[in-house]
């Protein structure tokens, strides 16, 4: 068909034919909010560099939990921050650390919603890696050790675990780490338990707010000897295919926005569900450029969410979940 018989904008003419034909759908039930606890109580601490988002002690978590659960958000993940730090980032799998107390908690006050727990060592060890140190002899440098890195964030995942959690989630990039938690899991009785591995997370300069937001900087070097090359696109299919083999349930993608050509990729190529994390530069700039009068965070923030969609995610995380509800509701 051609122009004139054939005129495209016909279907574009009123808000009741749009909807009617419209290819994809934002809902309420796409996303997950991220949250961020630590110890004390009565804190709600926003984060400078994240405006709108905060620090919460464990029952404050938990009343904001119980809003989100309102909104008809189906998840959270959550974020601890310690009490105290040290090389192997003990109070990762302590029976009594922050996010063992977080998962309790929400367990016993709220209902209907997803429980999710970031699987990582960054955020507890004194160095602010992703794993275990160990010193090169020939080199000098420290080097992370990937298999010993593996022994801790199996005790991390049965942590979380036998505390309640619903969904673990390793974000540390090493290898074999999916099939070292499903192992764990599986051998205490937890097999029950999905798996939604950050399958292709990159080196990204996105994450800088997050890393003010879970106090997890490296005090040394970089992280672009575990996470993904930048450049690379071949090499996220690699990493999917590899933690589907070992047991992944859901495969992420993070950053989401410069990387909306990886989720379409691995949609095309695998027939597993897909998250996408969209970061908290991606929300920041935004926030930024809205305070400044030069973009409509509205607007913005649904067209960016959309657009997530649009590129094969199944569940978006995303600072923006709760407003986003309420948006969606209005």
């Amino acid at each position: 068909m051609h122009f004139p018989k054939y005129r495209p904008r016909r279907l574009r003419s009123n808000k009741l034919i749009r909807d009617l034909v419209r290819e994809n759908h934002l809902t309420v039930k796409d996303l997950i909010m991220p949250l961020f606890v630590r110890p004390g109580s009565g804190i709600r601490k926003e984060i400078s560099t994240m405006p709108g988002n905060y620090q919460f002690s464990v029952d404050t978590l938990v009343e904001e939990v119980k809003e989100l659960a309102t909104l008809g958000i189906p998840g959270v993940i959550l974020f601890g921050i310690p009490s105290t730090k040290d090389e192997l980032g003990t109070e990762a799998y302590a029976d009594d650390g922050i996010i063992q107390k977080a998962v309790r908690a929400i367990k016993k006050n709220v209902s209907d919603i997803l429980i999710i727990t970031d699987v990582c060592m960054c955020e507890y060890t004194n160095h602010g890696h992703c794993g275990y140190i160990k010193k090169d002899e020939k080199s000098g440098e420290y080097l992370i050790d990937n298999d010993e890195t593996l022994k801790l964030l199996t005790k991390e995942a049965l942590s979380h675990a036998e505390a309640g959690v619903d969904i673990v989630a390793p974000s540390d990039m090493m290898d074999g780490r999916v099939g070292a938690i499903r192992d764990i899991l599986d051998d205490n009785g937890f097999d029950n338990i999905p798996i939604m591995s950050y399958a292709a997370k990159y080196a990204s300069a996105y994450y800088g707010p997050f890393r003010d937001a879970a106090e997890s900087p490296p005090c040394f070097g970089d992280r672009r000897s575990y996470q993904m090359d930048i450049p690379n696109s071949d090499e996220a299919l690699r990493e999917v295919s590899l933690d589907i083999d070992e047991g992944a349930d859901i495969v992420m993608v993070k950053p989401a926005l410069p990387y909306l050509d990886i989720i379409r990729l691995i949609k095309d190529n695998f027939d597993h569900p897909i998250a996408a994390y969209n970061v908290s530069g991606e929300f920041s700039m935004v926030k930024a450029a809205h305070q400044k009068g030069w973009l409509d965070e509205k607007a913005v923030a649904m067209e960016t969410l959309m657009g997530i969609k649009r590129a094969g995610a199944d569940i978006i995380l995303t600072y923006w979940a709760k407003d986003a509800a309420r948006w969606l509701s209005a």
